[in-house]
């Protein structure tokens, strides 16, 4: 059985216990979407091959959140609506999520 890390997340989890109620880690990836000019994209895409990385295309730079909220069935609709109301801008941007277990 894996040991505890002492800072009252369970083992292995994205579970953690914050003042009484049982929180899981979320993950959130946001870019731009396909069709949306991404400047930071370019410019890096247009550097890498002065730095000798070659056949790189289609790069695109975006945004990665780390988040607690609490452990419940509500969870990942209560994180699809944060992304829609605030965390991206879904005319210009794409999203994705990942709930820690």
């Amino acid at each position: 059985m894996p040991e505890s890390s002492g800072d009252g997340r369970e083992p292995e989890t994205g579970r953690h216990e914050r003042n009484g109620v049982l929180t899981m880690k979320a993950k959130v990836f946001i870019t731009p979407k396909k069709g949306i000019l991404d400047p930071q994209g370019l410019t890096i895409e247009r550097s890498l091959p002065a730095l000798g990385f070659e056949g790189v295309s289609n790069v695109r730079v975006g945004k990665y959140i780390e988040l607690e909220l609490p452990d419940g069935e509500k969870a990942a609709a209560e994180l699809d609506q944060m992304c829609h109301k605030l965390l991206a801008n879904p005319i210009i941007e794409d999203f994705e999520f990942e709930l820690v277990p």
